[in-house]
């Protein structure tokens, strides 16, 4: 049976990421990366990628030459040349034979998908990525199932929380709120994050209701 993990990661401001500069030059989003070799010239990639922004730069302060190729409306589609090797962080996935199935962007965030054979090999892709890129968060983990269900074993979208909400969370579970018995109680845990008990009760409830809403299933 197979024990492959689907994994989104976030990675704010790459550096070697051309598309992320692109789109953080334009403050859009890309929804959508291709990229080919020539196997006349298999050192070198061409990509491409759909830009969505409300206003275009006259020119990308990027250190490979923009070509725009296609308009979809508000969109553009742009291409480049680059030579492999350049240490993006979809080849520091790629290194471990992994694909990277899903690419996009919220202005300089690059967010990608790709699936690691088991956890000893996500913790290899997920540790080789951290020793480049610092500001590297997982988004969703998706295990595999032995009985084929459809249900999720570890699958925790942090993006959803605001920072506060975040915040509360860390905060009481470093105090031991969370703990039996508590180690700190909410007044103590309010005092803390320089806020009210009854703040602190709001932006828990809102976190927590966040988190079990992904973690729990419910029949219609």
């Amino acid at each position: 049976m197979p024990s492959g993990i689907r994994a989104e990661i976030k990675i704010d401001d790459p550096a070697g990421c051309v598309v992320t500069q692109a789109a953080g030059a334009a403050s859009g989003n890309v929804q959508s990366v291709s990229k080919s070799t020539n196997p006349d010239a298999p050192e070198r990639v061409s990509e491409e990628f759909m830009l969505e922004a409300e206003e275009y730069p006259d020119a990308f302060d990027t250190d490979v030459e923009l070509t725009s190729i296609f308009s979809y409306g508000t969109s553009e589609v742009y291409r480049f040349t680059r030579e492999l090797g350049r240490g993006c962080p979809c080849e520091w996935i790629e290194r471990h034979d992994s694909p990277v199935t899903d690419v996009r962007t919220r202005g300089s965030a690059l967010f990608l998908t790709f699936h690691a054979p088991d956890m000893e090999g996500l913790q290899a892709i997920i540790g080789d990525l951290k020793t480049q890129f610092s500001n590297l968060d997982v988004q969703r983990l998706l295990q595999s199932q032995q009985d084929h269900a459809e249900t999720n074993l570890v699958f925790v979208d942090r993006s959803t929380l605001t920072a506060r909400q975040l915040e509360v969370l860390e905060t009481a579970h470093r105090m031991g709120y969370f703990e039996h018995p508590k180690r700190a109680n909410a007044g103590e845990v309010a005092k803390a994050l320089e806020i009210t008990s009854t703040t602190f009760t709001e932006h828990l409830a809102a976190a927590q209701t966040k988190l079990l809403d992904a973690i729990l299933e419910y029949d219609d």
